[in-house]
């Protein structure tokens, strides 16, 4: 990554690190409550965390949102590790759609982790794919929404959702102002991110929580319900009618279920 010099030889990547680590340090001093840490998917940013962290931080728990890259599991599950490093005392850790796949991988022996919430999630056991496991069962029609794909100079594909398409399949709802922005600031995902497979899963060592919609049209209920229940979920929510960023649309339910999950 090139990095701009400014007049005093500092750079803007190095003030970037810098204020992250400083949000992390005054966030985790707060009020001994754990630091919740929302790791966003596929198509989506980290805003789409902005219902959820409003109602978080009224409620006084620190919080990050982190930037996913969505280049591929090892690489986003190393980059997340790396964001809960510098991060001191108790955490919960969130993830929604291929954020749960990230979250299974990042923990990495991190004794600070204490809760998973998979929101939406993918929570994959090892060598499974968020490809396969959304395919496993029928109801998934995020197929033919998909854009035409992006070449990436290493050989690689990125996908992203059609933003004619995008409310119907990914936020449908969501009010229409609010689907269209998120149509046109979606983040691509590598097509090799979603047939990576996942390595040993964090939910087999720490306990975890699900919610999702029952109107999910990118991960399939059912594929929802079957990885809930193997993960042996402490409390599994499903929002009647919802769509795949139950985040978004009902932002309190979710920050309900992480609160649960943070005492």
């Amino acid at each position: 990554m090139n990095m701009l010099p400014l007049k005093n030889g500092t750079s803007l990547l190095l003030i970037a690190a810098l204020s992250l680590g400083a949000i992390m340090n005054t966030a985790s001093a707060k009020d001994g409550k754990p630091t919740v840490v929302l790791v966003h998917g596929a198509f989506a940013e980290s805003s789409s965390w902005n219902g959820v962290l409003t109602e978080l931080i009224t409620k006084g728990y620190p919080v990050v949102a982190a930037a996913n890259p969505l280049r591929g599991v090892k690489s986003d599950s190393a980059y997340i590790a790396s964001v809960l490093k510098g991060i001191k005392g108790p955490i919960v850790l969130v993830g929604h759609s291929y954020g749960g796949t990230v979250i299974t991988n990042a923990v990495n022996g991190n004794k600070n982790v204490k809760a998973l919430v998979y929101v939406a999630a993918f929570a994959p056991d090892k060598g499974e794919t968020a490809a396969e496991l959304s395919g496993r069962y029928p109801g998934s029609t995020l197929g033919p929404t998909l854009g035409p794909l992006i070449a990436l100079p290493n050989g690689g594909k990125d996908l992203y959702i059609q933003q004619n398409k995008f409310r119907a399949q990914f936020a449908a709802d969501v009010p229409v102002a609010d689907a269209k922005l998120m149509a046109s600031t979606q983040r691509p995902i590598t097509e090799a991110a979603l047939n990576e497979a996942s390595g040993t899963p964090a939910w087999k060592s720490i306990p975890s929580w699900f919610i999702y919609g029952s109107r999910d049209l990118n991960i399939p209920e059912a594929a929802l319900s079957f990885m809930a229940k193997r993960a042996r979920s402490k409390e599994t929510v499903v929002v009647n009618g919802a769509s795949h960023v139950v985040m978004v649309s009902h932002p309190d339910a979710v920050a309900k279920l992480i609160e649960r999950a943070a005492k």
